[in-house]
């Protein structure tokens, strides 16, 4: 059904490009004709010069050897002037350049407003085409003569021109003012079309579909890369019409609005087959972003399909607008002002926006980062446009403005390559040196045995004497990528550091006063009286680390 009402509407529009205007719009560039001039030619004027070189070469009074003097200088050949003008005239009937007869100045001695010469320019589109004054005559330049071969080849590419030596001077019958032989051509044409499209959907489908199944994207076909097959096509065949309508020779009037529909027909369906392309290069990103580390590059993608497609749009829109001779100068200035005032209205939000960028640029963070920021800690879920979301340790969610996110100091904990564990270990002054020894070289041996810790750098080290405790500093580093596993780590060394200081009766100290007193009879100190020697003491810690 789809492929149906498609081919229906691309019907309807060649017929709609084709449609033939009402009795009264004249067939080629015309004037009332003047009785005056009509059995011999007048080029005292601009008006009189154009009238002349048009009106010699319609049907009903084709004469080109009387049309060619208006290309006639001196030491030009008679046969290079008429090829001139037959060939000016298939320029302005090709492309639907009108000429309004009633706006050509008829002043002998009229001046161009900017270079005050003696000088007409009868097409504002064709600048190199214009008149000057020769003597008491008004001619077209020899410059334009030379430029008439080029805007020619132009009109009618690829040899086109050829076509027109098959195409009737004149007809004799017409319908709706228009010759039976361009009724066919019309019809001819529109079948062409019609099959060129069926021919390149299926061709396009195919190499689209050829070329991802190698690729190793056949899945993504039919949602992405066929969709693309059918304007891409569209585009080619209505290239193709643009290319040889010419050749029939339409009504000027008619002309004129066929290319004033082409100049927009054509940048729609390339911009569609753009947008188009903007999925299928999506989809190529996503593939590398699987393969990436960093999973933020999930939340890039989103933005830069957006941003390219509403780049495409506003590109193809101003391709459009071009096309229609649309200032797009004033244009944009215009957007620019009222960009502008936007922008001072909204900059907060503008800088969320940028600020957004700049994180998708630099990657400071991605999600599943346990990041810091000023007061903030906590875990990244999700980065928009927008703000940021971040999951606290209170199982609270805090939105920050990307703005400020990508102002701020970050410290990224999830970057980390190693968490680092430090902390003192408090032991009692009654603890013996040779003991502390001991202690101090089974605390490392524990580090060097742990599965998850840093072998390389760590300090264990007996380095302070407190208040109330003998201090051993702890300082390690453990190879682990989430803080859940960092915490069963150090509960792991916990657990054995607690256990090795039962085994060799090391006593942890802890903020206390003790008063001293002088033994009771029958009562034993709480002092523990350490009576082994280093080498015993060592023993013990050796044993404790071959039985556990």
């Amino acid at each position: 059904m789809g492929k149906k009402i498609h081919s229906r509407l691309f019907l309807l529009i060649c017929i709609a490009c084709f449609i033939v205007l009402p009795d009264g719009f004249s067939q080629t560039n015309t004037a009332v004709v003047d009785t005056t001039i009509i059995s011999g030619y007048d080029l005292s004027s601009p008006y009189s010069t154009i009238y002349t070189h048009l009106y010699f070469l319609q049907d009903d009074s084709y004469f080109p050897e009387i049309s060619a003097r208006a290309f006639l200088h001196q030491g030009i050949e008679q046969e290079e002037a008429a090829e001139a003008a037959i060939k000016l005239k298939q320029i302005y009937d090709g492309r639907g350049y009108y000429i309004q007869m009633q706006r050509i100045p008829v002043d002998p001695s009229h001046k161009d407003s900017i270079t005050d010469a003696h000088m007409y320019t009868p097409v504002s589109q064709l600048p190199d085409i214009y008149l000057v004054k020769s003597g008491n005559q008004w001619l077209y330049s020899r410059e334009s003569m030379a430029h008439i071969d080029r805007l020619h080849k132009e009109v009618f590419p690829f040899g086109t021109d050829m076509l027109l030596e098959l195409v009737p001077r004149t007809g004799t019958r017409k319908f709706m003012n228009i010759y039976l032989w361009q009724h066919l051509g019309i019809l001819v044409l529109i079948f062409l079309s019609f099959m060129l499209h069926k021919l390149l959907s299926f061709l396009f489908s195919r190499i689209l579909y050829r070329g991802a199944t190698q690729l190793g994207y056949t899945k993504l076909v039919r949602p992405y890369l066929l969709p693309v097959a059918k304007p891409l096509s569209l585009f080619v065949v209505f290239l193709f019409i643009m290319i040889f309508y010419p050749v029939l020779q339409l009504p000027v009037e008619i002309t004129r609005y066929i290319s004033f529909a082409f100049r927009a027909i054509l940048p729609f369906f390339a911009t569609i087959v753009f947008y188009k392309l903007v999925d299928v290069f999506s989809l190529y990103l996503e593939s590398l972003a699987v393969k990436g580390e960093s999973n933020l590059d999930n939340h890039v993608i989103p933005l830069i399909r957006k941003v390219l497609r509403v780049f495409v749009v506003v590109i193809g829109g101003l391709f459009i607008l071009q096309n229609l001779d649309v200032n797009i100068t004033a244009l944009l200035a215009g957007i620019s002002i009222g960009g502008l005032a936007l922008a001072l209205a909204a900059q907060d939000t503008l800088k969320n926006f940028f600020g957004s960028l700049m994180i998708f640029i630099d990657k400071p963070f991605s999600v599943g980062h346990w990041i810091t920021t000023g007061d903030l800690d906590g875990t990244v879920e999700e980065v928009g446009f927008r703000s940021t979301r971040i999951r606290t340790f209170r199982n609270s969610l805090t939105y920050v403005p990307n703005g400020k996110l990508a102002d701020s100091t970050i410290d990224n904990h999830g970057l980390r390559e190693y968490r680092r564990f430090f902390f003192h270990i408090a032991i009692t002054y009654d603890t013996p040196p040779d003991l502390i020894e001991v202690f101090v070289e089974g605390l490392r041996k524990i580090v060097d045995t742990h599965p998850n810790t840093r072998k390389d750098f760590y300090i264990v080290e007996f380095n302070d004497m407190g208040d109330f405790s003998l201090k051993i500093m702890f300082y390690i580093f453990f190879a682990v990528p989430t803080w859940p596993q960092e915490l069963k780590a150090r509960h792991e060394v916990l657990i054995e550091i607690v256990r090795l200081a039962e085994k060799l009766g090391v006593r942890f100290a802890f903020p206390t006063q003790t008063v001293h007193m002088e033994s009771f009879p029958d009562k034993k100190g709480l002092t523990p009286k350490y009576d082994m020697s280093m080498g015993e003491f060592r023993q013990v810690m050796e044993d404790y680390f071959q039985n556990r």
